[in-house]
């Protein structure tokens, strides 16, 4: 289990300034775990979630934030902004949640706790604000699972002039870096010819059997493939009836790679073999690619403010992640220096996207994770608040990085 915000003693530098924040946090305990239960009640899809976007700008209005919501061109995106009381320059520290379900399975990958972390960090920093110089900018995000919203957000301006981005997620470790792979939605869709599957099957064009062929290509391709990179897919339309040529089907695939320029290869030679199936069973395919997910930029020099708070609350960094997915978080970290730190729910072992995880994510240890995860990403943001020289140093790292 996590160590108690009550049991954790904040680390310097900024010993009192973080040791309000946690107070904050606890302050705030109920709105903040309110929130998160209440997500994770009524899971929402990818551009969906209405009442999560609608329940988290609620909450950041009451605590005096100027919210936009929509935000961009996305109906549930939430971007929140406070101006710090000490005037004068300062950074634009941008603190961000996701509270997107998985369908079928709801919140299988704990985002109820994404959410509720991110908006309890901007009610701690809300509440030492008069202190503060600069500006704390909240992002609500949506569509993490499937469809990349913070590309979407990225690309309408929102990131525009933000100096760092944090944001906690839940794990059955604890760890700040992880290195998620390159992603990509792939629908594929054949179009054939229906004919009876009996009478005269010869007047038809088998969808199918162009799907089957794409399927049994990607299986093969595999033994080709990098050790770590990924192609997986779902097969949605098959067909309407056995005695029927089917002449359209549809698939869900993803291509994941940790390395980008590998990762366009990939998409080159899928492309390929969706092409090869079609021309070998007479029939055509419709390709389309979305939901852009990029591979990470490392940031050390936050990546070390990170470690070091949540040592002071007895976390010890357990390395790496070595299970990827993907995040468009990584998106993020193209624009600006960006960490995505993780904090367990679970015991280590536990999958993600499991059902075991989704009940995890509305356990009391979760809830223990949510408010700590609150407290360390706004603790984290206060120093970049109060010390220009980490903010040029994670802009040095960001800049000499291709």
């Amino acid at each position: 289990m996590p160590a108690s915000l009550a049991l954790g003693r904040p680390a310097e530098p900024f010993a009192d300034a973080k040791a309000r924040l946690a107070a904050a946090v606890e302050d705030a305990r109920e709105e903040i775990l309110d929130l998160s239960h209440r997500i994770h009640a009524s899971p929402e899809f990818a551009f969906e979630e209405h009442q999560a976007a609608g329940w988290v700008a609620e909450v950041l209005a009451r605590h005096g934030f100027a919210v936009e919501h929509p935000a961009g061109r996305l109906a549930t995106a939430v971007r929140a902004t406070r101006k710090g009381g000490r005037g004068g320059p300062g950074p634009r520290i941008g603190i961000l949640a996701e509270y997107d379900a998985l369908p079928g399975l709801g919140h299988g990958c704990g985002h109820n706790t994404m959410a509720a972390s991110g908006v309890g960090a901007a009610i701690a920093l809300a509440a030492i604000a008069d202190d503060l110089p600069g500006e704390i900018v909240f992002f609500g995000t949506p569509a993490e699972e499937r469809g990349s919203g913070k590309q979407f957000m990225i690309e309408d301006g929102l990131f525009d002039g933000i100096d760092a981005a944090l944001m906690f997620h839940p794990c059955d470790r604890n760890h700040v870096e992880s290195h998620p792979l390159a992603s990509e939605d792939v629908e594929v869709v054949f179009h054939g010819l229906q004919a009876h599957a009996a009478a005269d099957p010869w007047k038809g064009l088998n969808a199918l059997d162009a799907m089957v062929l794409l399927f049994s290509s990607v299986g093969l391709w595999r033994q080709q493939l990098r050790p770590d990179a990924r192609v997986h897919g779902i097969i949605q339309e098959g067909g309407t009836a056995a005695n029927i040529i089917p002449e359209r089907t549809k698939a869900w695939f993803m291509l994941r790679s940790p390395d980008q320029a590998e990762y366009e290869r990939m998409k080159d030679r899928f492309r390929a073999m969706a092409e090869a199936a079609a021309a070998a069973t007479g029939t055509t395919v419709d390709i389309v690619f979305s939901g852009g997910a990029m591979s990470m930029k490392h940031n050390t020099a936050l990546e070390a403010r990170w470690v070091a708070n949540a040592a002071a609350y007895g976390i010890v960094d357990q390395g790496p992640d070595p299970n990827s997915g993907s995040t468009d978080m990584a998106n993020v970290s193209w624009v600006c220096p960006t960490i995505h730190p993780e904090l367990a729910i679970a015991d280590e072992g536990t999958p993600g996207h499991s059902i075991l995880f989704r009940d995890a994510a509305a356990t009391p240890r979760a809830d223990e994770t949510t408010l700590l995860a609150a407290t360390l990403v706004a603790q984290t943001a206060y120093e970049l608040f109060a010390d220009p020289s980490l903010v040029e140093s994670a802009w040095q790292e960001f800049r000499s990085k291709s």
